[in-house]
């Protein structure tokens, strides 16, 4: 095959992989903006006003970390709320991961690049970003998920808001109890391994047993420091393996 053969087939792999990574993350961002609409009504549920719910979604901006905070706030209350950031911000902690290993793909074009790129880095993003075969097809992936998922998280928190305030008292609807299962559901595809299972039920022994004891919100502080010390010296794995 001739050169200027081999840079076409080249260039065409390439635009295919584009396309694929296009299409890959308008599916992810519309999939995940719809979760959206479970976190308005919950942060409403938990005491919330819509204002309030569509600044979280808007600065804070991470799935996982938002539903901890309101499920914490939703059973202590506005005392729960150094615990409920505390919380947020340890679930927040793998952001700062994803952007290390982000920061060579989306590269640096200024300071307004990087707080772009730094703001959209998530579990979504991230992902999509790392499926790609090429180097452009992993930019492409990272900015349209993040872009899409950003624009249809927003518009669905202010739905879900809308939607629970307007439903008055939530807790007759059982939306109050709803923010843990939110949490739990995003949590379970990633329990797969047998290290995370062991820790996951590990750490809510631990949250059960401080519940009784501890004020609202710090028994999930505890139960994630428990977890984060297994995790971090593999002690189940360390286990299993003897």
């Amino acid at each position: 095959m001739s050169d200027d053969a081999a840079a076409g087939a080249g260039a065409a792999t390439d635009a295919a992989a584009v396309r694929t990574a296009r299409r890959d993350g308008i599916a992810v961002g519309l999939a995940t903006a719809a979760y959206g609409v479970s976190f308005g009504a919950l942060a409403v549920a938990s005491g919330l006003d819509v204002w309030q719910a569509c600044f979280l979604s808007l600065v804070m901006f991470t799935g996982g970390s938002q539903f901890a905070l309101v499920g914490v706030v939703a059973s202590g209350g506005v005392a729960a709320g150094g615990s409920a950031i505390a919380a947020a911000a340890l679930l927040g902690v793998r952001n700062v991961v994803y952007g290390m290993r982000m920061r060579p793909v989306v590269g640096s074009r200024g300071v307004a690049h990087r707080v772009a790129a730094a703001w959209l880095t998530i579990d979504e993003s991230t992902a999509v970003a790392l499926a790609q075969s090429t180097d452009r097809a992993a930019r492409v992936g990272f900015w349209v998920t993040g872009v899409a998922i950003f624009i249809g998280w927003n518009l669905t928190t202010l739905a879900g808001a809308l939607i629970g305030d307007a439903l008055g008292d939530t807790r007759a609807y059982g939306l109050d109890a709803a923010a843990a299962a939110a949490f739990l559901g995003l949590l379970w595809p990633r329990l797969k391994r047998l290290q995370a299972g062991a820790t996951a039920v590990v750490a809510a022994v631990v949250a059960t047993i401080a519940t009784p004891v501890l004020t609202p919100g710090l028994p999930v502080l505890v139960a994630a420091l428990v977890a984060v010390v297994i995790g971090w010296f593999d002690l189940l794995g360390r286990r299993r393996e003897a």
